[in-house]
């Protein structure tokens, strides 16, 4: 199962730091590929392509102008989660999510969320009904969704790796072609 976020309504003046943590959490917690709509911005694909490059792996961010092209025709290739407090609690639906094998577009707001999305989602899916940041919940979803194998995950091609240790920071340096 593949699975890729989508992000509605960034705003650059508003949303750079959270639309760039959004989609370091996609990636670092098991997805390949990131939209965003909104504005289109330049430094945070360049953030983000640079953690690729550096910290490994073959993650995408690509901006759309549309939700609606983003999501295409996404119904006929896979299943649409809209993570939004109005949902149903994650604990009741995410082993149904979980047990169907198709792709999965995650779809997470920004700027006020187009009503038509709740209609389209397969599973509007709730992360506590409390206000949060998208950040969270995102990485709550798919820490759920993957039962914790996503924690496992080698990013391949890596220049930087953090060593594990009690005390202190080590990170391994590799040339660019690992």
């Amino acid at each position: 199962m593949q699975i890729k976020v989508l992000r509605l309504g960034h705003r650059p003046f508003r949303d750079k730091r959270v639309t760039t943590h959004l989609m370091l959490a996609a990636r670092a917690f098991g997805s390949s590929e990131s939209f965003y709509t909104g504005t289109k911005d330049i430094s945070v694909e360049d953030t983000v392509r640079k953690v690729v490059r550096d910290w490994g792996g073959d993650f995408e961010i690509v901006f759309c102008k549309s939700w609606r092209s983003a999501v295409g025709d996404w119904k006929n290739r896979g299943k649409i989660v809209h993570l939004t407090m109005y949902g149903l609690p994650i604990q009741d639906v995410i082993s149904t999510i979980r047990e169907n094998p198709a792709d999965k577009l995650v779809i997470v707001g920004g700027a006020k969320v187009p009503g038509e999305i709740f209609s389209i989602a397969d599973w509007n899916v709730a992360v506590t009904s409390q206000p949060h940041s998208e950040v969270s919940a995102l990485a709550v979803f798919l820490h759920m969704l993957l039962e914790g194998k996503e924690m496992e995950l080698s990013f391949e091609g890596a220049r930087l790796r953090i060593v594990p240790q009690k005390m202190g920071k080590k990170v391994d340096h590799y040339p660019s072609n690992v």
